[in-house]
């Protein structure tokens, strides 16, 4: 019997109800799916003001950029890579050539062959590398669907998370929570969330599942966590530099959770 809320595109590719960006559902999705209690998301309200900057918890873990459209196209022109999507590629438009799989990747890259799941997969990037790994807890959902996937090529790996009834019922479950109604299946979500850590190498990785594996944006020191300015600026920074006035983006933070 198929989830609500789960929908196929006229293409036949399966769409799910895009998720808030909320960082209350973001915590309580990766918390069901097996992350542990003591990590938690937050809104970060500025990259330069220390009293905001102060309020969130350190060492962030993680950073996911929300950007509008013309922010992403710009970085990604200024790279010379294209975005990836499963009707370009039909239509002979895209073609993927990342095929890495295995410990031997610096970070575990997801590819998005699910519609509207450009959150789920950042939140699966953020807590599925670096130090945020450590906090999967042993037998969960998660932690199955990563040990599953990890020797996977790609698309096979894509295949786990698209395959899995069970990730369909915990995702609805949270894209149905939030501050504003659910939107449809098949609504237009016109933003990409991308997510920012730390790889095995040291280095600064951007992992969206709509892109050609993932980036490597480059070394960071050692004791650099991912709001650290040496992060930001091989970063978001190189997005909202491209904001031109547009405030329509948003940071969210993964961190260990402080005393509320």
């Amino acid at each position: 019997m198929p989830t609500d809320g789960v929908w196929l595109s006229p293409s036949g590719n399966k769409v799910f109800i895009p998720l808030e960006n909320n960082p209350e559902v973001f915590t309580g999705l990766v918390h069901d799916l097996g992350v542990s209690p003591e990590l938690g998301f937050y809104d970060v309200y500025s990259l330069d003001e220390p009293a905001l900057l102060a309020m969130v918890p350190r060492p962030v873990h993680s950073l996911i950029f929300i950007t509008p459209a013309p922010m992403y196209t710009a970085v990604r022109k200024e790279d010379g890579r294209e975005w990836w999507a499963a009707e370009r590629e039909a239509q002979g438009d895209f073609k993927l050539t990342y095929d890495k799989s295995g410990e031997d990747e610096p970070v575990t890259w997801f590819l998005q062959t699910i519609g509207n799941t450009c959150g789920l997969i950042a939140l699966l990037h953020s807590v599925a590398n670096g130090e945020a790994k450590k906090y999967i807890q042993e037998g969960s959902l998660l932690d199955r669907l990563i040990k599953e996937g990890l020797p996977l090529k790609p698309r096979d790996r894509a295949d786990v998370l698209y395959n899995s009834e069970e990730l369909e019922k915990v995702f609805m479950k949270s894209a149905r929570k939030g501050d504003t109604s659910a939107p449809q299946a098949d609504e237009a979500c016109g933003y990409h969330f991308l997510a920012f850590t730390k790889g095995k190498d040291g280095h600064l990785w951007e992992l969206e599942g709509c892109c050609d594996g993932p980036i490597d944006r480059g070394a960071l020191p050692e004791d650099a966590d991912l709001l650290s300015d040496e992060a930001l600026d091989k970063g978001v920074r190189r997005f909202l530099n491209h904001a031109n006035g547009n405030l329509e983006f948003s940071i969210v933070a993964l961190a260990t959770r402080g005393e509320e």
